[in-house]
């Protein structure tokens, strides 16, 4: 019983701070937005914090080396998904996965916030097209065309609204 008001207690203290009258004098926190492709699709999503110091000065993200524990997670149960960045800022990034659908009722259970980056290089940059998928990057490093660097920078970008226009709440 004991246990069970324990519980009880967390859970209001945490819906308090979750709930829209709690309020430290601000309401709204507005974010950089970004774009990604995920299979031929494009998402949003904004980039809050980056094991590397560098990238982090550059996105305005928190730096937090910390996040490069992850990648020391069991092999076959990786926390990280990739995200594909190409080095001159060709094109926008490429997500492994997103939230289908974006929110609560989420599906994907392979979909994670937390993105291992793997840079893309063109070889011959006058060749570089948009890609739209990891199927095509893959394709592209066959046939040599580019070549993928996999980096031990680690970023933690959520999905925060799908292809489809769905977001999570409180996304305009």
């Amino acid at each position: 019983m004991r246990r069970f008001s324990i519980f009880i207690l967390v859970a209001s203290l945490l819906a308090g701070c979750a709930s829209p009258i709690f309020d430290v004098g601000r309401t709204e926190t507005v974010l950089p937005l970004s774009r990604a492709w995920i299979d031929g699709r494009t998402v949003e999503y904004v980039t809050t914090d980056i094991s590397d110091l560098g990238m982090a000065k550059m996105m305005g993200a928190n730096y937090v080396p910390r996040l490069s524990e992850a990648l020391r997670s069991s092999p076959g149960r990786s926390l990280l998904e990739r995200v594909y960045k190409f080095s001159k800022n060709e094109q926008i990034s490429v997500f492994q996965s997103a939230p289908r659908p974006v929110g609560a009722e989420n599906q994907d259970r392979s979909y994670s916030p937390l993105w291992r980056v793997v840079m893309v290089n063109w070889k011959a940059p006058a060749n570089a097209r948009e890609l739209k998928s990891e199927e095509e990057i893959l394709a592209a490093e066959q046939k040599e065309e580019l070549s993928l660097e996999i980096t031990d920078i680690v970023v933690n970008c959520p999905v925060t609204r799908a292809h489809d226009g769905q977001a999570l709440r409180g996304v305009r």
